[in-house]
């Protein structure tokens, strides 16, 4: 959708994330405004380790050079609207953007550590039909150092319980893979041992299956997990349910991922939602352990979540259970995903959507 004329002036004036940065690109700007190189690791220090919420604070950086990087970027860019805490631990964060857009980030607890969940775009363009993230369409991608700010405000909030996150998934509101530069940049700067050192193994990303993309994530070879959100064991449910199917075919998306099972050696999961009377009978998950067979993978499969806006209802847990029972049956590995968050707004893009109703009408 088109930003209105006021959208475009803010934009326009909004100075670039200093999160946006790759170490390599923050020394290359430091040597174009003649300062030394090895600031560089200093100022991540301060952004990564110390985490600090202005320029000022940097204290071993000259004032002339603190000066320029206030000048030049911003460091601050997300601003909580509302901080949401389930009976389980997890929080939902509202957080508002420079142009007054909003976006989602999720704290999952779990007993292995802290999880984040993070948005890649504002609202998304993918219609899947059981999604509240793409009610009112694609408004915009994030830079690299919105999703970045992302990790960090829940790290900040986390501080104050010297608690850590200890891994982040890319499965908030939009598709990774249409924000593919971004993603990808915000992958580096969070992996890396100078940024917030995650490590790549307790990094998952998703997509729901735009095939070019995953050719090329593969061929990027990155030890990074890799999600797919599959939803339906053949065309017709799958084309139902996610209209990008009807652009990127189910077999053609399989020889994806089998190229990059080959190229990385690494296994790929299945993200299947359970929508009552869909795609959650015992006949369904035959024909998805047929679909999958001899494909090195995991399927996670999920209790929806109920949205208002549409819809889909939850598979009974009997149900559930005969579904994982017949996955086993043919060797698939399976689990059921533990549910978060289940007395907020807990389903991708449901806040936004309650508070933020001009946009994603």
């Amino acid at each position: 959708m088109e930003q209105t004329a006021a959208e475009k002036i803010t934009a326009a004036e909004q100075k670039p994330s200093i999160y946006t940065l790759q170490l390599h690109e923050l020394k290359n700007w430091l040597k174009d405004n003649n300062e030394k190189a090895f600031r560089a690791e200093q100022i991540f220090d301060w952004l990564y380790t110390k985490r600090v919420t202005s320029f000022d604070e940097m204290t071993n950086l000259s004032k002339g050079l603190r000066d320029s990087l206030s000048a030049n970027f911003s460091l601050t860019t997300l601003k909580t609207i509302i901080q949401q805490e389930s009976s389980d631990g997890t929080i939902k964060f509202l957080f508002e953007l420079h142009d007054g857009y909003s976006i989602e980030t999720v704290l999952m607890r779990h007993d292995y550590g802290n999880s984040v969940c993070v948005t890649t775009q504002v609202g998304c363009r993918i219609g899947c039909t059981f999604c509240a993230s793409t009610l009112g369409g694609l408004k915009r991608n994030l830079e690299a150092g919105e999703i970045v700010a992302q990790v960090v405000k829940v790290q900040q909030a986390l501080d104050e319980t010297n608690e850590r996150v200890s891994s982040v998934v890319i499965m908030g509101i939009g598709e990774p893979f249409d924000n593919y530069d971004s993603m990808l940049s915000f992958l580096k700067i969070i992996n890396h041992d100078k940024g917030l050192n995650i490590g790549a193994r307790h990094i998952t990303v998703s997509t729901s299956g735009i095939i070019p993309k995953i050719y090329k994530f593969a061929d990027e070879n990155m030890q990074i997990n890799f999600a797919i959100s599959l939803h339906a064991p053949n065309t017709e449910i799958r084309s139902r349910l996610m209209p990008i199917n009807r652009a990127y075919k189910l077999p053609d998306l399989m020889d994806s991922i089998r190229y990059y099972i080959n190229k990385t050696g690494r296994r790929v999961s299945f993200e299947y939602g359970l929508f009552g009377g869909v795609n959650d009978q015992v006949e369904h998950a035959e024909e998805l352990a047929k679909l999958i067979k001899n494909v090195k993978c995991h399927v996670n499969l999920i209790p929806v979540n109920y949205v208002p806006e549409r819809d889909y209802v939850r598979t009974p847990k009997d149900q559930i259970f005969a579904f994982e029972k017949t996955l086993k049956k043919h060797g698939i590995n399976v689990t059921i995903r533990r549910e978060h968050g289940h007395d907020i707004d807990a389903a991708c893009g449901q806040l936004r959507a309650k508070e933020r109703k001009e946009e994603t009408r």
